[in-house]
């Protein structure tokens, strides 16, 4: 320890002797900010009724302008990848059954000369070069995931309406959900995301039908559904849970 000791401030004193020239230039110090938090943005409160009832606000961190579209893009490709199962599989000729007896013989019959009917030129022989099962799975970072996550939230808020919470909603009723989303700005065919605060039975039962709905709880928002909406409705509770765990320090 006294000899690495010695040897370190050995070469800490030769530094300081050598010329001007020679030494080693300090860097100045850099600093990355990777992220920023967004100016709130006012987004529209109304109730189950579709009255209005004021205002509230989303303020999330975002990336970056020159790496936002990038890296949201990322994610989203990670996301599809992850879900591919990637188990496409098909014979090659070694693999194809048969094929042990020559089709015919060598010469005369006026065909190609054929060794085996396993062979990729024949119908019913192996594929060439045919797909085999692989992973297609990507990793991304933890933190690039959240920010990548919580700048298309942010970014969507031009579509974003705020609702009172569904608990009131007692009955399972299809026609109810989707009257309570048309009193709310929804028009017939637009792809609708709803984002409740907590897993709701009766919600998820009563709009698991409506090909244009999808239904996310605010702690496993799912980018794909983010980007894919025409409009967001999320509940006052789930808004103060995507405010704090999207908007406070990485």
């Amino acid at each position: 320890m006294q000899a690495a000791c010695s040897t370190f401030c050995r070469g800490t004193a030769l530094q300081a002797f050598k010329p001007a020239a020679q030494q080693k230039q300090q860097r100045p110090s850099l600093v990355v900010r990777a992220s920023k938090l967004a100016e709130p943005a006012a987004l529209p409160v109304k109730t189950l009724s579709g009255s209005d009832a004021g205002e509230a606000s989303i303020a999330l961190r975002v990336a970056e302008e020159d790496t936002a579209t990038g890296l949201v893009h990322r994610y989203l490709t990670t996301v599809m990848r992850n879900a591919r199962q990637g188990n496409a599989s098909t014979l090659t000729r070694s693999e194809v059954r048969g094929g042990g007896k020559k089709p015919y013989k060598q010469k005369g019959s006026g065909n190609a000369r054929r060794g085996s009917r396993r062979s990729p030129l024949m119908p019913g022989g192996g594929i060439s070069f045919g797909p085999k099962p692989r992973d297609w799975s990507a990793s991304m970072n933890k933190k690039e995931k959240k920010l990548a996550l919580s700048t298309a939230l942010q970014s969507a808020a031009a579509d974003m309406v705020v609702c009172d919470d569904f608990s009131a909603m007692q009955e399972v009723k299809t026609k109810a959900l989707v009257s309570a989303l048309a009193s709310m700005g929804v028009q017939e065919g637009e792809k609708v995301l709803l984002i409740v605060n907590e897993p709701n039975n009766t919600v998820y039962l009563s709009g698991r039908n409506v090909p244009t709905l999808a239904i996310n709880t605010a702690s496993a928002v799912q980018v794909y559904d983010v980007l894919n909406a025409d409009r967001i409705i999320v509940e006052k509770s789930a808004l103060a849970y995507l405010n704090e765990w999207f908007g406070g320090e990485q």
